[in-house]
């Protein structure tokens, strides 16, 4: 056993005192952010918002307190479709709609798993994976899909947001402690050998109540009207979220892929994710393949006038205020006495140090006179007090380093990369750094 003894904090002192600049660097660092000490001015002037591929996008969206960026960073990119389609200056698709659905999917998907994993001891890993999270606020690309395909969507005026859409994390540990006590209820029933189907049935009534209580009850039907940019006003009554979602946004979201870039499993094969979904019938399935087949799809994207939804780590080397990702902006080690950081993005995964934590959109991209990409640009959903007026640049290493997931259309793959869509997927873990 190795315990911190006296004679061992003696040792650390008598080294820390033969170094007199770390008392330096405690001092210019007492009153100082640790971002601002570390942050190198200099190594901005590769990082201006001038890029040589630019796709246009509209208003700034703000999430709030909540953690649906996947879906503000799906619903820029679909709400452009409806901007182009109708000639407008902006248009913003309904949050408290998608997430309404989205939560009351995740609840029943949730009991689905408590059944199916009812046969195992409740501290199983897999359990305690699923009883962790029961109302995970977090998603991504596909389940936005899920749910646009099968209920369609409103304009935001039509199921405004409620101060609990931009508030989850006021409402969600209730909800969840009632999940976690209806898991029990469940187990308990199927122990007993008795039939669970109408109890879970009531179970998912009393979440559909609270649901309708904290986002207002979803509209079956609505009329859509506008002024475009022309002042031509245009009116369409009797309008379904689904009929809206058709004719405004289209049925062509199944021609996009979602493809992963995880470099602590093999590339060149699919992966599944059982019960992550929102929604129990649809299975989220994912490519893995290399960072430099996704920057080259991402590229192509943009050049064809198309933005490219993507999943990050965002936690790492950002300047929130500034607009800035980049690692080589921030010199944490040297301010921090010397320290060493040397893992690489598959020992980050492996160590749980790095994992897909925020969905944006990248919008523009800068290429040099090779064709490769120094610099993106990010739409996010922050609001337009941060970043600069809202976006943000990322460096070319804080993309190889952070990005692990990007949507593309399926016809910019070759064909090698289609053959790996027809394997079959590998399953993940529900406690896997990916789920």
């Amino acid at each position: 056993m190795n315990i911190i003894s006296s004679e061992l904090l003696d040792r650390f002192e008598a080294a820390y005192a033969a170094r007199p600049e770390l008392d330096i660097l405690h001092t210019a660092i007492s009153r100082t952010k640790l971002d601002d000490a570390a942050f190198v001015d200099a190594n901005t002037a590769g990082l201006r918002m001038d890029f040589s591929v630019l796709v246009k996008t509209t208003k700034i969206t703000n999430q709030k307190q909540s953690g649906r960026c996947w879906q503000f960073a799906a619903m820029n990119v679909l709400r452009e479709r409806v901007i182009k389609k109708c000639n407008l200056d902006n248009f913003a698709i309904s949050g408290a709609y998608m997430t309404f659905f989205d939560k009351l999917e995740k609840c029943n998907n949730f009991l689905e798993a408590v059944i199916a994993y009812a046969d195992e001891d409740i501290g199983s890993r897999r359990n305690q994976a699923l009883l962790d999270n029961p109302l995970p606020d977090g998603g991504q690309w596909d389940m936005v899909v899920g749910i646009v395909k099968k209920y369609g969507c409103v304009p935001s005026w039509i199921m405004p947001e409620t101060v609990h859409c931009s508030g989850t994390g006021q409402y969600i540990p209730i909800l969840a402690s009632k999940l976690r006590e209806d898991a029990l209820e469940l187990r308990k029933l199927i122990a007993e050998g008795r039939d669970v189907t109408e109890r879970r049935t009531e179970m998912l009534q009393e979440m559909y109540n609270a649901l309708c209580i904290l986002y207002g009850k979803p509209p079956k039907s609505f009329d859509f009207f506008y002024t475009d940019k022309d002042e031509v006003y245009h009116e369409q009554s009797g309008m379904t979220p689904k009929s809206f979602f058709d004719e405004y946004i289209g049925d062509d979201l199944d021609d996009y892929i979602c493809i992963l870039s995880a470099p602590d499993r093999p590339t060149g094969e699919m992966y599944s994710q059982p019960h992550m979904a929102n929604l129990v019938e649809t299975e989220m399935k994912w490519p893995n393949f290399s960072i430099e087949e996704l920057e080259e799809l991402a590229v192509r994207q943009l050049e064809d006038g198309e933005l490219v939804f993507f999943s990050c780590d965002c936690r790492r080397d950002r300047d929130r205020e500034k607009g800035y990702w980049a690692p080589e902006l921030f010199r944490y080690g040297d301010v921090l006495g010397g320290l060493k950081f040397g893992m690489s993005k598959a020992e980050r995964m492996q160590t749980r140090d790095s994992n897909m934590n925020h969905c944006m959109v990248f919008c523009g991209v800068n290429l040099d006179r090779e064709h490769k990409p120094n610099r993106w640009k990010i739409e996010n959903s922050w609001g337009e007090k941060s970043g600069q007026d809202g976006y943000f640049i990322c460096s070319e290493k804080w993309f190889e380093e952070n990005v692990y997931q990007i949507v593309v259309r399926k016809s910019l793959l070759s064909g090698e990369q289609l053959a790996v869509l027809e394997k079959e997927p590998i399953p993940m873990e529900l406690w896997d750094v990916l789920a």
